[in-house]
């Protein structure tokens, strides 16, 4: 290191960051702090949880990303250096632990997105649509003629994690059953009087699981849990444990994001008639931009942890090897020479590059399902609920949102409409056995292959 560059890094490690992403203040200050950020030091130091570095500006974000001597790997036992993978503060899973592979650097994290990827691409995703627009009207008929309803109970929650379940090729009335699990252990910060229970629930979560694992096995069908019971991943069959991992990994991917997402973005819409009442008139055309828009405004995964597993030299900063960062994709969102006025949601913004779903290797998976999940529940509201008001008083935000940007309840009132079919008990058992019968939960090849 050179006197210069090691002046540079001593400086940024002094700069008066106080970071604190679990506490009560992170979510009215995230704007003034992320400037500050941006102005300041794009890389910075904190004390915070554990010393570690933050990196909020695009250009450093994407540099820090996509290099290879930057991992997500986390040493579950303490067998191979240490690390401690996406969470700061490190989370403690207990003994029955087993990295996801997004905590795993290539060749295994690639052999996992090879398995999983023909489930996920826009044309697999594009034949859940149907079952898709069924679970959202069914959700709205249980309380279209009340003239109100909990945007996040009884539909954020709801439609994004029957779709996961569908897709796991698990029963889709279980969803229930890992729901609350994955909201808790996204809201309640560390240390919290809160935290005994919610692991528990968690655990409960992690048991269905894991005994989803030898039952798939026993009576094969379609879906992301036959897939890694199949899978070959660096040459070898995976565990029932790894499966687990893997399988919470998705759970959580796919049950808490969107509901974030849409949550925020209604309440957005309820905040600002005018954009809404285009929004609504102009779907077709406008709401492919809106979507990447709000994305990009509220990105509900806030950000990632990584460890330098190398000394290596990124924007002129000297980072030593076992150092940890802390990516902020949301803080990337908002940097002013990427995004003009990048505080305000323009759903006329061209050239939406951003970084809501990641980047580098570890791009959420997921995206496509993410996407059309949000676009069909937004598209149903707007539809059905035109006049919907939410209280912004009555809105209850995650204690933390140093990991989801998301919401506990948010209820609404609107002109009450009349039903068009069955709530939805009824329709989970309908569309139960359209999944079964059509086999929706295959990888998109296979019906290439037959």
């Amino acid at each position: 290191m050179t006197t210069d560059s090691a002046s540079k890094t001593e400086e940024l490690k002094k700069c008066p960051i106080d970071f604190e992403r679990h506490g009560p203040g992170f979510r009215q200050g995230f704007v003034e702090q992320t400037h500050e950020l941006h102005a300041k030091c794009p890389v910075a130091w904190t004390g915070s949880y554990e010393d570690h570095w933050v990196v909020s500006g695009m250009d450093q974000v994407f540099a820090v990303a996509r290099r290879p001597e930057v991992t997500n790997f986390r040493d579950a036992d303490g067998s191979v250096n240490g690390y401690k993978g996406i969470s700061i503060p490190a989370y403690d899973y207990g003994p029955y632990d087993t990295p996801s592979f997004l905590e795993l650097d290539p060749p295994e994290q690639t052999d996992f997105r090879k398995v999983l990827n023909p489930y996920m691409s826009p044309a697999a995703v594009a034949r859940w649509v149907p079952i898709i627009d069924e679970l959202v009207h069914a959700c709205l008929d249980d309380h279209i003629e009340s003239g109100s309803i909990d945007f996040i109970d009884d539909l954020a929650t709801i439609v994004p994690a029957i779709t996961t379940m569908g897709m796991l090729g698990l029963p889709l009335a279980d969803w229930d059953v890992h729901s609350e699990a994955q909201h808790a252990l996204m809201y309640t910060p560390p240390g919290s009087p809160d935290h005994e229970r919610v692991m528990k629930i968690v655990m409960a979560s992690r048991a269905a699981l894991t005994d989803a694992v030898p039952e798939v096995r026993a009576n094969p069908r379609p879906g992301f849990v036959d897939a890694l019971i199949n899978a070959t991943v660096a040459g070898r069959v995976l565990t029932d444990q790894e499966i687990t991992g893997t399988l919470m990994l998705l759970v959580g991917g796919g049950f808490d994001t969107t509901t974030a997402l849409t949550g925020q973005s209604l309440l957005w819409l309820s905040q600002h008639q005018d954009e809404r009442a285009r929004l609504a008139a102009e779907i077709d055309t406008l709401l492919d931009p809106a979507t990447e828009e709000f994305l990009r405004f509220f990105t509900p995964a806030v950000g990632d942890a990584r460890t330098f597993s190398e000394d290596v030299e990124i924007d002129g900063v000297e980072f030593k090897e076992g150092e940890r960062v802390w990516v902020s994709w949301s803080m990337a969102n908002r940097s002013p020479e990427v995004f003009p006025d990048p505080d305000e949601v323009d759903f006329d913004r061209t050239g939406n590059r951003h970084a809501a779903f990641g980047l580098g290797i570890h791009r959420c998976i997921g995206s496509n399902v993410a996407r059309n999940v949000f676009k069909r529940m937004v598209t149903a509201v707007l539809d059905r609920m035109p006049d919907f008001v939410i209280d912004p008083d009555a809105v209850v935000h995650y204690e933390s949102v140093g990991q989801i940007n998301g919401l506990v309840n948010m209820p609404a009132t609107f002109t009450p409409g009349e039903r068009r079919g069955p709530g939805l008990a009824q329709t989970i058992e309908k569309v139960q056995k359209i999944v079964v019968d059509e086999q929706l939960a295959e990888r998109v090849t296979a019906r290439r292959d037959r």
